[in-house]
């Protein structure tokens, strides 16, 4: 009987931005991880059986979710995924445009926006976030375009200055955060030389990163402590 798989899934949608300051995070609980990079020549999206440990679903720098020319192409294949993650209990964490095609998949839906990256706050709706764990407020670093409205199942767990979502729930093992927050200034940089496009005044958002850069990682301490918490992910998995 072959065995179930022990490492999260980690889909990323550029080269430039991976896991960040989380990789720590899950190597200091012995909590294994592997890439998958759909984009380049060979690779693929992992197949469900390879994501019963639980998937992570990275941003995308100016890739989005509406339909257009900056639709991610394998959009669709990644939405059937994550909809069967959600339908077998699996744990799924977005950040970016991972949490939207997390609500996408959901039953949410996207209108186009402009690429952005902006620098903000987002604070706690519910006191029970997170198993009681996600700080009351937290630096919230977004870089992407498109905006999706959740599903109707979906529980907002904190929002931002705009009353917008900055993180939300669906079911009991799956969330999504508007920015990510493992976030590193080198990542966003790398961004903006890996694509031809790029936000604007990208410097002056650069500086108000690095300026919450400690306060981030304060942060990235709660949020990761409730997350291995709520979903299990020092446990065996699920069978």
């Amino acid at each position: 009987m072959r065995s179930l798989p022990t490492k999260l899934a980690v889909i990323q949608h550029t080269a430039a931005e991976y896991l960040g300051l989380i990789e720590d995070h899950l190597e200091i609980r012995g909590i294994g991880f592997r890439y998958f990079r759909p984009f380049t020549s060979g690779s693929r999206l992992p197949r469900i059986e390879e994501t019963s440990a639980g998937m992570v679903l990275l941003g995308g720098g100016p890739w989005g979710t509406a339909p257009g020319a900056a639709q991610l192409p394998w959009l669709e294949a990644e939405i059937e995924l994550v909809a069967a993650a959600l339908a077998a209990s699996q744990p799924v964490v977005g950040f970016g445009l991972g949490a939207q095609i997390l609500a996408l998949a959901g039953g949410g839906s996207a209108v186009a926006g402009t690429l952005t990256l902006d620098v903000g706050t987002a604070t706690r709706t519910v006191e029970d976030a997170l198993g009681g764990l996600l700080p009351a407020s937290y630096p919230l670093v977004r870089y992407g375009r498109d905006t999706v409205s959740l599903p109707a199942t979906a529980r907002m767990l904190a929002r931002d200055e705009q009353g917008r979502w900055a993180l939300f729930q669906l079911g009991e093992r799956a969330f999504g955060f508007a920015g990510h927050p493992g976030i590193k200034s080198a990542i966003i940089e790398d961004l903006i030389m890996e694509f031809p496009q790029a936000p604007p005044e990208t410097a002056a958002a650069l500086a108000a990163l690095r300026a919450v850069q400690e306060q981030l990682e304060t942060a990235l301490a709660a949020v990761m402590a409730g997350l291995v918490r709520v979903l299990g992910l020092m446990s065996p998995p699920r069978p």
